[in-house]
């Protein structure tokens, strides 16, 4: 398990960093500023993070959003030497919180939960939209369309942003009833109001929640109606 630990504090950081050597976690790295963990974690793909909500300059729970749009798998535990965020922090997607001065007991019953989660199915988007971000169930979307380096989502709450591939996106949404018919579009089959036939054989299609209207590509209209056709 790779392990970040973010907190202005030196005694802090080096008294988890032995609570966690203690546990016998090694791969362990910890940095003092919001700057310096999210350029670490554009080059590393850490499992766990610490993060402490109050540093100089820095909002803990601001950049807990930054990690988590980077990376949608990073686990992420508060800590705190109060618990008046907790809440905050859960809405985040945060798996765990850690009122300071806390246990080695305390700190191991949050990995465990980590670890819990890990194995289970877990398929949440964290997408963005201006300032602001969404929590988006694959139920919640209609239809993925890819845009350069990232994704856009169309939800009911509108359009977001997504920094992955469309191709990533397609292998977490295997098990759900997404149907790639274009290079550039994932549609929710289960959101589908109406399909038409167009020009070269390809398909429109309108869906429940929204008035969009996307096109297939040739070859996506004829993958569709083998996968649809009985």
């Amino acid at each position: 398990m790779k392990i970040l630990i973010v907190d202005d504090e030196e005694l802090a950081r080096k008294r988890l960093l032995r609570m966690l050597n203690t546990l016998g976690y090694e791969d362990i790295s910890d940095v003092d500023n919001a700057e310096d963990a999210l350029k670490l974690c554009s080059e590393v793909a850490f499992d766990l993070v610490f993060l402490d909500i109050n540093m100089p300059k820095t909002n803990g729970l601001e950049l807990g959003y930054e990690l988590k749009y980077m990376n949608q798998n990073i686990a992420i535990i508060y800590q705190s030497a109060y618990d008046e965020h907790a809440l905050k922090a859960y809405d985040i997607g945060a798996v765990g919180y850690l009122v300071k001065p806390f246990s080695i007991e305390q700190l191991k019953s949050n990995i465990e939960r980590v670890k819990s989660l890990a194995t289970t199915e877990r398929t949440v988007f964290m997408s963005k939209t201006g300032e602001n971000y969404l929590l988006l169930k694959p139920e919640e979307i209609y239809y993925i369309k890819a845009d350069l380096s990232e994704v856009t989502i169309r939800s009911a709450s509108g359009f977001s942003y997504l920094g992955e591939k469309i191709s990533d996106i397609q292998k977490k949404l295997a098990g759900y009833n997404f149907f790639r018919i274009h290079r550039s579009y994932l549609i929710n089959v289960d959101e589908i109001k109406n399909i038409t036939t167009i020009e070269q054989s390809k398909l429109r299609f309108s869906f429940k929640h929204c008035n969009d209207e996307i096109e297939s590509s040739k070859d996506g209209a004829k993958a569709f109606r083998e996968a649809f056709n009985s």
